[in-house]
């Protein structure tokens, strides 16, 4: 368990000194505290600079009850790699059972702490029990997977005297770790890893796809070792249905590897136990992929990495370009258009790379005119496109390619209203194309393999409310919905799950979670990277508002875009070198240069999309 000093009118006693690399520096000093009585929240440990790191404090001789809780709390918001420290403010039975890896709980502030100002009893020792109580925020699981979460959470702590040393320790506590925010954003660091598709492969090039699985690390004990053994122990709970990892099962590091560190030639070495020891060229480059990708989501100067062998042979190795040329990832694809409709309902495009303003004519009916559009959507490969008609009741897919006929409707609503009809499409880059049908009358999320043939109705037994959005992963195996339910529009991510029955496909959406906690209103969203979202939405009572949020509901680091109001609809790409682009209200096609502002396109457009 850590502390959160957030809000404190008071300090308490520190606990670590941090050590920076130009050598050390004590951050704060002791003081005495009293044994019982109502504590004021505990403060948070303030944000400290990347170079620096936090150690932990033992216990003092004769230290009071209520330090050794403080003393304890403190060392849980240091940098110490396994605790051990924190395990001296327990008894020794009390330190062998606990578990801090298990669960870390994150709290709004720090935990409240309160003493019961009764004396317990146990086994004949008298001791004394602590309460802390707090507003969750989330969970960090033993897979390192984040899950938002709300309530209040209570748990107790007791200490008793050590019968010999007559020291107080604490001799019974919950398993796991809590915290406040602001020490949890001071301590972890969201990192995605990678894994394959297992029932997927990119249509344009017939390569594996690669899909994220974010998970949190702490970040200034030895992250880029973590993030192997993470990668290696598999994927969590929640995605492993749909994706498999190229690693043999059992693979682990090789045994007392730690300090894993990019080399002077910017190479990262990982070496592995037997388990890895018979594999093939193909898959070790596979795994050499995994690793890359993975790595250089934390430390972008990454070049390569090396699989070595548990003899320290060298087993493959992958650079940027082999790794690309092995699976498909959706973040390193760069879209050569950006897309919209004209005021005549047209479709039209322009160039990423440039700074113009000048849009052209798709060819092909969809920038003929032959049919009004409302919304659009590119396929992957930007060689076909699917539209639905400007009442929203008729979605078309045709090519991009040449000046052919439009053909009839692969699928017609029959909602009485234009909002009770057809969402915008949505492409996934094994070229399966996905739309929602909003009538009331019969709702349904449909799923065109390839774009063609027959619509296959999705199923979604958890769904509780109507679709209003779609946006499928580039993987195929992820999905963006947003959901109407009494008022409410929630940005919810699920599974997509596919098998055969009887010589019949089936697809499924499962175990939805919420990706905006808080949000009252979800107007507008787009993927903007492998696990990241750009959301346009409202919290209760306030303003609309443009964030990033990661797929796992937590918030990622780094600024928000700039503000925008009146914004319709939202554009980008999971490739972060191209600019946001929406459709505000005041002012048509706006795109968003990185650390730019809105910059004005198009005065008369609409529904912005890349490729997707």
């Amino acid at each position: 368990m850590g502390a959160d000093r957030e809000g404190s009118a008071r300090r308490r006693p520190a606990r670590a000194v941090a050590y920076a690399a130009c050598g050390a520096a004590l951050l704060a000093g002791c003081a005495s505290m009293p044994d019982n009585g109502d504590l004021r929240d505990v403060e948070s440990t303030p944000r400290q600079d990347t170079q620096v790191r936090v150690f932990a404090i033992p216990p003092q001789q004769d230290a009071s009850a209520t330090e050794i809780v403080q003393g304890f709390l403190e060392a849980l918001t240091s940098d110490d790699p396994n605790y051990d420290t924190a395990r001296k403010y327990l008894t020794k039975a009390a330190a062998k059972t606990w578990q801090p890896e298990s669960q870390t709980t994150v709290l709004a502030n720090g935990p409240s702490i309160q003493t019961d100002p009764r004396p317990a009893s146990r086994e004949g020792t008298n001791g004394i029990t602590y309460t802390f109580q707090g507003s969750q925020v989330a969970t960090i699981d033993a897979q390192q997977a984040y899950t938002p979460a709300d309530g209040a959470y209570r748990r107790t702590v007791h200490l008793t005297r050590d019968a010999k040393s007559g020291q107080w320790r604490i001799d019974s506590l919950p398993q796991g770790v809590v915290m406040g925010k602001s020490d949890f954003q001071r301590n972890y660091t969201s990192v995605d890893k990678y894994y394959f598709a297992s029932d997927t492969s990119a249509e344009e090039t017939g390569q594996p796809v690669a899909v994220a699985d974010p998970v949190f690390v702490r970040s200034s004990v030895d992250p880029t070792t973590q993030l192997v053994r993470s990668l290696l122990n598999g994927p969590t709970t929640w995605l492993g249905p749909v994706v498999r990892s190229s690693f043999p099962t059992g693979t682990t590091l090789k045994k007392g590897v730690s300090g894993l560190a990019p080399d002077d030639q910017n190479q990262v070495t990982v070496p592995l136990n037997v388990k890895a020891s018979r594999i093939g060229s193909a898959m070790c480059n596979e795994m050499a992929t995994q690793l890359l990708f993975t790595l250089r989501n934390l430390t972008p100067t990454v070049d390569s990495v090396a699989v070595q062998s548990v003899s320290g042979a060298h087993m493959c190795d992958a650079n940027e370009e082999q790794a690309e040329a092995i699976a498909w990832r959706a973040s390193t694809k760069h879209p050569d258009y950006l897309y919209f409709l004209d005021g005549k309902h047209r479709l039209v495009r322009m160039t990423t790379g440039g700074t113009g303003t000048s849009a052209v004519a798709v060819p092909g009916p969809f920038g003929a005119g032959t049919k009004p559009l409302r919304s659009v959507a590119v396929a992957r490969d930007e060689r076909t496109a699917a539209g639905v008609s400007s009442d929203d009741r008729s979605l078309y897919v045709t090519s991009l390619a040449s000046a052919g006929s439009l053909g009839n409707a692969v699928l017609t609503s029959h909602g009485a209203t234009e909002d009770d009809r057809l969402t915008a499409p949505s492409w996934d880059a094994r070229g399966d194309l996905w739309v929602a049908d909003r009538n009331p009358a019969k709702p349904q999320l449909y799923m065109l393999a390839q774009g063609v043939g027959q619509p296959l109705a999705v199923q979604i037994p958890e769904l509780n409310g109507r679709i209003e959005d779609v946006r499928v992963a580039a993987d195929g195996v992820r999905i963006a919905l947003v959901v109407e339910k009494d008022g409410k529009q929630s940005l919810l991510i699920g599974r997509v799950e596919r098998t055969k029955s009887d010589d019949q496909q089936e697809v499924s959406v499962l175990e939805l979670h919420s990706a905006t906690p808080g949000s009252e209103e979800v107007t507008a969203m787009s993927w903007a990277g492998d696990s990241r979202l750009v959301v346009v939405g409202r919290e209760q009572g306030g303003v609309q508002q443009t964030r990033y949020v990661q797929v796992d509901g937590s918030t990622p680091d780094g600024p928000a875009p700039a503000a925008l109001t009146g914004v319709r609809a939202i554009a980008a790409s999971e490739n972060d070198g191209v600019p946001l682009v929406a459709d505000s209200q005041d002012d048509g096609i706006v795109r968003l240069p990185s650390g730019d502002q809105w910059q004005k396109v198009v005065k008369d457009g609409s529904a912005p999309v890349y490729p997707g």
